[in-house]
């Protein structure tokens, strides 16, 4: 084989991967996955043979507590949130903090506004900065576009939790969602309630097809509308749904939502409308009537979430996150009609 007629000198240290890449004619990159195993790619055979016939005539010898400190992780975890302004997953984030606060780790919040390509970004960002772990607090898109990003980034050495399932490869904590809309569905029947209109959100999210899908095993809805998560999107939602005056229920499928339907049932002068929402976040308490929902552990979901990237145990494992109903004045009995 021949080399370069210049050899790289060596250094009273000993000779240097760079010296070695040098010398076999490729780059400091090609000789590192050769030589350490590093980039996750498996270099060409005629690469191979051109570095370790390189590191063989330099006698170049890794230099361990290096080599171990650019294989190791950060102690940054990347927190991806859908919308940080959204209650929701502010209860998450606060969940979450406080486990890695007592572990000496780092939170990266990221708001992927629910963009699929954002959070695609943020993973490919967080894995070339090594960040031990990445924690997806959204709900995963029903194409499961996100996926390959995910491997990618296990691949070299991260972790990955979910809140909602993103794959049986990834560790994940399961809010019971499709439960939780049958707990909504059966408060509602209980009541005499048979014509329910349903605001869901974005339809491209796992969430919302598995909190519908739970509603509508118990009660096909009399009428659907899509709205954004939000107060605002919730109030315009309810005031098309309310247009039809057969209604007797409006499901929501999170509080911020349901808050909105309260707020245009107020607006229109109507007291007849029994409103049920999902999460139980701490404003359901306060709007009047006080919020019947159905509520999630959002909270200790963030926590235990955190402490399963702290576990040094095999991934794929599923921590269930149950739906309990809380009912309070916003639901009550059908009325008669007068």
């Amino acid at each position: 084989m021949r080399y370069p007629t210049h050899m790289p000198r060596a250094t009273s240290t000993g000779p240097t991967l760079q010296q070695v890449a040098a010398l076999a004619g490729v780059s400091l990159a090609t000789a590192s996955r050769v030589l350490h195993g590093s980039g996750g790619r498996t270099p060409a055979s005629a690469l191979v043979e051109k570095v370790t016939d390189a590191a063989a005539q330099l006698r170049y010898v890794a230099h361990a507590p290096a080599q171990s400190l650019a294989s190791s992780r950060s102690t940054v975890v990347g927190l991806l949130v859908h919308d940080i302004a959204d209650p929701y997953f502010a209860a998450i984030a606060t969940g979450a903090m406080r486990v890695a606060r007592e572990h000496d780790l780092m939170v990266l919040v990221a708001n992927t506004f629910r963009d699929p390509g954002l959070e695609m970004d943020y993973l490919a960002r967080l894995r070339a900065q090594r960040a031990r772990a990445v924690l997806l607090a959204g709900s995963a898109f029903t194409d499961s576009s996100l996926t390959p990003s995910l491997s990618e980034f296990t691949s070299t050495g991260g972790r990955v939790v979910a809140i909602g399932t993103h794959g049986d490869a990834f560790d994940t904590i399961a809010p019971d969602n499709y439960g939780g809309g049958q707990l909504a569905a059966t408060h509602l029947a209980d009541l005499g309630h048979t014509t329910v209109g349903v605001i869901t959100g974005p339809s491209t999210l796992a969430t919302v097809s598995n909190r519908l899908g739970g509603f509508s095993s118990i009660m096909e809805p009399a009428a659907v509308a899509e709205a954004d998560f939000t107060r605002e999107g919730g109030r315009a939602a309810a005031m098309s749904l309310l247009q039809d005056r057969s209604l007797t229920a409006i499901f929501a499928l999170n509080d911020l939502m349901a808050v909105g339907t309260l707020a245009a049932l107020r607006d229109l002068g109507r007291h007849d409308v029994s409103v049920v929402g999902f999460d139980d976040l701490p404003v359901a308490v306060d709007v009047t009537p006080a919020l019947t929902t159905i509520r999630l552990d959002l909270t200790d979901m963030g926590a235990k979430a955190m402490e399963l990237v702290l576990a040094n145990l095999p991934t794929g494992r599923t921590m269930e996150a149950p739906a309990t109903l809380v009912v309070r004045a916003s639901s009550m009995p059908v009325r008669p009609p007068r």
